[in-house]
């Protein structure tokens, strides 16, 4: 009988938890919610530094070894199941083409919502709520990513309603204002992006972009656990919605130092830096991250390779070494296979560039090809395929 993970590990916790949670009922008194308030905890937040800055530096099994102690420590709590789950997220992240690690973070995210519950109903609806819109909306952003959409709009709802529940609360805890600033950011930013949605989007609060990005900031700096997803939430929106290059820069730089072995934190920054038009530090980075592919080292995988190998194609291509260009390009593209990624700008750019190198080398034929491959790749309306058609005419 082949054996379900999730179902072992889900068990196996809410068993050690109802145990723990009957054993205090019998021996101790539950009359003050502060007591059970793990969240704003000054001495928990100074026990779990290092192991929370392990798991964001991808040290995935010495965060666990901590993780394992508050869960020991505190195995009735949400906390310790939720940094737990995260521990595998942050495996995830990386490349969501991987499955490997989905049991286990579903079935951290089940324990926690359990738990959380618990603390809901009995102790501390304010901390209860926290811990269940975020594991809800963990939970549905991975369903998101493996296009589950029913269960994603599910988990989303679910959080939605106990982020409500902690909205006005923020003097409780800085945390507590992560999930409002995502939620004032992208309900506008849906708003005004896919005008589809707006009449589902009715049913909702208004959002307010501009708050968000403050509230996003103000989360960077005054919280402990929500701190550095903020700043990459902050990255992200900053380099790509609102096309802030400079000031995701700034964010990016900062998490790259303080996390240097996170590959995804590492390859975000080697992007920004060649937007930015930085193309010695982006080729040197990009270079660190090859040599990181090679040597196996944990979240370094195809993706990291395609964006590396772009950037360091079109920065020889600039500088006119043609047959180094050409090399990543080639490389690049087959990473990109690898991500099953051929769908996506830098694989069709790739193409596009290659076709350029073959018309600076004389080569028309192969130019030409190349940009019929890029042409056959994208979308018509991709900025690639226009941009190939135009070769193509010209030629």
């Amino acid at each position: 009988m082949q054996l379900n993970v999730k179902n072992i590990i889900l068990s196996g916790l809410i068993l050690f938890s109802v145990s723990a949670l009957a054993q205090r009922s019998n021996g101790q008194s539950d009359g003050d919610s502060a007591r059970y308030s793990l969240l704003i905890n000054p001495f928990i937040q100074i026990e779990s530094t290092a192991a929370i800055n392990s798991m964001y530096n991808f040290e995935f099994k010495k965060a666990h070894s901590h993780f394992n102690y508050l869960q020991n420590e505190y195995p009735w709590h949400p906390l310790p199941y939720l940094l737990k789950g995260l521990n595998y997220w942050w495996r995830i992240v990386p490349d969501y083409n991987n499955t490997t690690w989905d049991e286990e973070f579903l079935a951290y995210m089940d324990t926690t919502k359990f738990l959380a519950e618990n603390v809901y109903d009995n102790y501390n609806e304010i901390e209860g709520a926290f811990f269940l819109a975020a594991a809800y909306a963990f939970e549905g952003r991975l369903y998101s990513e493996r296009r589950e959409y029913r269960k994603a709009a599910f988990a989303g709802s679910k959080s939605l309603k106990y982020l409500g529940e902690c909205r006005g609360h923020e003097e409780y805890s800085p945390e507590l204002l992560f999930g409002d600033a995502l939620f004032n950011y992208y309900a506008e930013w849906i708003r005004e992006e896919y005008p589809l949605l707006r009449p589902v989007m009715m049913f909702f609060p208004s959002g307010d972009k501009e708050k968000g990005i403050q509230q996003l900031k103000e989360v960077a700096r005054n919280a402990f656990y929500s701190r550095t997803e903020a700043q990459y939430y902050l990255m992200r929106i900053l380099a790509t919605e609102e096309n802030d290059i400079a000031g995701a820069l700034q964010v990016g730089e900062y998490l790259n130092k303080q996390f240097p072995k996170n590959a995804y934190f590492h390859r975000y920054y080697a992007r920004l830096l060649y937007q930015s038009g930085r193309y010695v530090e982006a080729a040197k980075v990009s270079q660190a991250i090859l040599q990181r592919l090679d040597s196996g080292q944990i979240g370094y995988e195809a993706n990291s390779g395609r964006y590396a190998c772009f950037f360091l194609g079109h920065v020889n291509e600039i500088r006119r070494n043609y047959a180094v260009a050409k090399d990543y390009y080639k490389r690049g593209m087959k990473y990109a296979e690898e991500a099953q990624a051929t769908d996506m700008g830098y694989y069709f750019y790739s193409l596009y560039h290659l076709g350029k190198i073959a018309e600076a080398e004389g080569d028309d034929e192969l130019a030409e090809d190349y940009y019929k491959q890029v042409k056959k790749a994208a979308k018509r309306k991709h900025p690639a395929h226009e941009s190939a058609r135009e070769r193509l005419k010209d030629m």
